[in-house]
């Protein structure tokens, strides 16, 4: 499967998690939700994956925690806020090129309507 089919799942899931739950919860609640819906689907989700950062002939162990890596592909990082801000872009962007994966969803569960929430993020895609 390639990125974008990925992403269409993910995508379509987090809408109808979203339909059912709405805005306003923790954003551990939608990712464990959000985790187990895709893990139904048949995708390998890893959450909370510990990312290394290599610096020289330094290695730090806990460069970042992605929320949730899916399929070894899509990075999804999940917010609950009132906005996304270009931080969290840039955020997501860096996490894709330290792993060199292509996508990223930058999804905020807490927008009234949860196309207004997905950004998609690319890295050489």
């Amino acid at each position: 499967m390639i990125e974008n089919e990925i992403a269409a799942i993910i995508v379509n899931t987090s809408y109808k998690i979203h339909l059912t739950l709405g805005p306003g919860l923790f954003e551990s609640v939608y990712e464990e939700i959000l985790t187990h819906e895709l893990k139904e689907k048949g995708l390998r989700v890893e959450r909370q994956k510990t990312i290394p950062v290599l610096w020289k002939k330094l290695k730090m162990d806990v460069g970042f925690r992605a929320d949730l890596i899916v399929e070894d592909k899509v990075i999804i990082e999940i917010k609950s806020v009132e906005k996304i801000t270009l931080t969290h872009k840039k955020q997501l962007l860096t996490y894709l090129k330290i792993t060199d994966l292509k996508l990223g969803l930058l999804i905020n569960f807490n927008e009234g309507l949860i196309r207004n929430g997905i950004t998609r993020i690319v890295n050489r895609l």
